[in-house]
């Protein structure tokens, strides 16, 4: 079985009928890791795939075998791709980091101007993640949005986060921000840039040695011709 076996795309409202099988198995896998998730119904996610807000990945035989949906907070100024979730049957194919891509993706294609965060527990999200972009950053890094931090009160660490004044937990926080990353890819231009305009310099001067030191034996050897004429060899460059 390989990843070339499923198709990952949004979810649409005729995916519905699969929103109660993934929140139990969402359910099911935080029990088993022993950390906390905040527990969501199959209404809310059934609605998050009828406003397009999810992306769900189907075996070919029809089979879900994972899914991820988006939130948004902060008025879209902060979104999260949460619920990541790959059916037991088909992990270690790659099923959760393509659809954690896919996720992202859409996330960027209706949301652009906003910041994308996660809260995870678990090390192989944090890696799908580092390697979209994401950061670690601290809780005051991610959305003030008390709708956002009512979520975790089904979470079996709630009281900790509390007790923190939302300011840390078990998770750690990761972020996206469009306007670091453009700020970044405006540098990494630049420096090209910079990097081509050195190197034309340096060509441009290596050019012109070569010019003068043509320019020098040929001077030579017309002196040596005109004054040495019993010894009329070409001086050679060295």
């Amino acid at each position: 079985m390989t990843i070339s076996d499923f198709l990952i795309i949004p979810a649409k409202p005729e995916h519905a009928h699969y929103a109660e099988v993934i929140c139990d198995e969402m359910f099911e896998s935080a029990k088993a890791r022993g950390t906390g998730i905040a527990r969501r119904k199959p209404e809310y996610v059934a609605n998050k795939m009828n406003e397009g807000k999810a992306v769900i990945a189907l075996h070919r035989d029809g089979r879900w075998a994972g899914f991820c949906y988006i939130e948004t907070w902060g008025h879209g100024d902060y979104v999260a791709n949460s619920g990541l979730i790959v059916n037991p049957e088909f992990r270690k194919v790659g099923l959760a980091k393509a659809i954690k891509k896919r996720v992202f993706e859409l996330s960027r294609e209706k949301y652009p101007t906003a910041k994308i965060f996660g809260l995870t527990t678990g090390f192989a999200v944090m890696k799908i993640n580092s390697e979209l972009g994401y950061e670690p950053v601290p809780y005051s890094e991610l959305t003030s949005d008390d709708e956002f931090w009512k979520g975790c009160q089904s979470c079996v660490n709630y009281e900790i986060l509390m007790s923190k004044d939302r300011k840390n937990c078990m998770c750690t926080a990761m972020l996206w921000d469009p306007e670091e990353k453009e700020r970044e890819l405006r540098e990494k231009i630049q420096r090209k840039h910079e990097a081509k305009e050195r190197l034309e310099r340096i060509t441009q001067k290596q050019s012109l040695l070569k010019r003068i030191q043509a320019k020098f034996w040929k001077s030579a050897n017309k002196f040596i011709a005109v004054n040495f004429p019993k010894h009329n060899k070409v001086a050679k460059g060295y």
